[in-house]
């Protein structure tokens, strides 16, 4: 049987009634002859809740720390009584339930005593969402037939220790999901973990970062050469771009691997950016698909799409960032100059997303966040330093664009109304990048999208979705 690993985000599983649907696509691979791991993410919300219950307690709020995660427990109650109606197995999870939130309430209450939310503090309290809801539906499952068997995650994927935003140890995740996870595959059974939740070489707990999920898939994928990585998220896959600022966008049925890295790392929400590494490396398409249609063949990522002949396949924004303006005329060319620039942001653990250099100064775009006083603080030392914030970066992902006449004529006739920033192309020949004020970011969409997407590859793009649409 060929194995592929099935990945669920929170709006897959935010109910009973999305978790049993969940439960059906399942069911419906085991009887295609798939091997199926599956990957959960916790239940919609309950990250940012537990994150919460985490602020409060440290802010001294015991009592609003404990009533938050009071509901988040009746939530989890309710939901595991929907689902599971076998009474001796219904009860035996509710305790379980019970025992991990009571675990969570002594961990609140320690820190509205020492006031203090450590980045490893903070990993294990939101890890609960995930051990949550992977124990509660590997029960779904059985409940409905499906042969399952509850993993913890963190005893497969094996980070270092940068609480918050481990970097996984691949090797140590291979050895393991072959001794943790083959075994009940080779017995038929279906592995569920959840996803985001890892833990050190020590054993304590981490967490791969906002959006993880994702990645805790295709990192089970890679390890298990597995034959492919689905993705089930709320949406019919990669589109051309976001349809509630285009009405009119298109789903993207394949795609390369380069190009939806891109997209990922550019602001597109339907995948994590780290998602496509493990399968660039071993080669498995990644499928992204809409578990409310799963008829829908949503979007498959290979490592070399068909030609298409418009120039671009989707546009993504990424929004809620800030231009830093460096200016030293007598030192931007000195050695070591631009090397104590980056040397800044890295010690404040700052990524940049686009340079642009010309004779006295430099100019970087980075995430609008609370080191930026301090940041900028430490570049006054080396120049003058001003930096503005609520920028958007707009980004057009198509193959060879650079091989293209006039693409960049035509890409700023269709924003010629838009005041642009900052222009970058050079680094990459499938990525053209502008950085423009937040509040002009929808418009410049709707009219790239207009002028690039009115006669789209239906080989590529489906097209017969918008004919069905517009005849509707």
């Amino acid at each position: 049987m060929s194995l592929v690993v099935m990945k669920f985000g929170g709006t897959s599983v935010e109910d009973q009634t999305a978790i049993a649907r969940t439960a059906s696509i399942v069911a419906g691979r085991v009887s295609a002859g798939k091997s199926p791991v599956v990957v959960v993410s916790a239940m919609a919300k309950v990250t940012d809740q537990l994150l919460r219950c985490g602020t409060c307690a440290a802010a001294g709020d015991r009592t609003g720390a404990l009533a938050l995660s009071s509901r988040l427990r009746s939530r989890h109650r309710d939901t595991a009584a929907a689902l599971v109606k076998e009474r001796a197995s219904a009860v035996e999870l509710i305790n379980w339930i019970d025992q991990k939130f009571d675990q969570l309430d002594e961990i609140l209450r320690g820190l509205a005593a020492i006031l203090e939310l450590t980045p490893r503090i903070s990993d294990l309290i939101v890890s609960y969402g995930e051990r949550l809801s992977s124990r509660m539906i590997a029960a779904a499952f059985q409940e409905r037939g499906i042969n399952a068997a509850h993993v913890d995650a963190r005893d497969v994927i094996v980070t270092d220790s940068h609480f918050q935003k481990a970097t996984p140890i691949d090797t140590a995740i291979e050895k393991r999901a072959e001794e943790k996870i083959r075994p009940l595959v080779n017995e038929g059974k279906v592995p569920v973990l959840g996803g985001f939740i890892a833990s050190n070489e020590a054993g304590i707990t981490t967490t791969l970062g906002r959006g993880g999920s994702d990645f805790t898939g295709a990192l089970i994928g890679g390890a298990m050469h597995a034959e492919a990585i689905e993705i089930w998220t709320d949406v019919d896959g990669i589109m051309t771009s976001d349809p509630r600022v285009c009405p009119d966008a298109l789903r993207v049925k394949v795609i390369s691997f380069e190009e939806a890295a891109e997209l990922a790392y550019f602001g597109a929400k339907v995948l994590h950016p780290a998602t496509i590494l493990p399968a660039v490396k071993k080669n498995i398409p990644v499928l992204v698909l809409n578990s409310k249609n799963p008829s829908n063949e949503g979007t498959r990522i290979i490592s070399l799409a068909p030609h298409c002949k418009s120039p671009f396949k989707s546009i993504a924004v990424k929004k809620k960032l800030s231009i830093i303006d460096v200016v030293a005329s007598r030192m931007l060319m000195t050695h070591g100059y631009l090397k104590a620039i980056f040397d800044i942001f890295d010690k404040h653990q700052c990524p940049v997303d686009m340079v642009s250099t010309s004779e006295v100064s430099v100019s970087l775009t980075v995430d609008s966040n609370d080191k930026l006083p301090a940041i900028a603080a430490d570049l006054s030392k080396l120049a003058d330093v001003k930096y503005e914030g609520k920028k958007a970066l707009v980004c057009l992902v198509g193959e060879d664009i650079r091989g293209q006449n006039g693409m960049a004529a035509q890409v700023f006739t269709a924003v010629r109304h838009i005041n642009v920033r900052m222009i970058s192309q050079g680094a990459s020949e499938i990525n053209m990048s502008f950085m423009i004020d937040e509040e002009d970011a929808d418009e410049a969409v709707r009219s790239l999208h207009a002028a690039f997407f009115q006669d789209p590859d239906p080989t590529i793009f489906d097209v017969e979705a918008r004919k069905a649409a517009v005849s509707s």
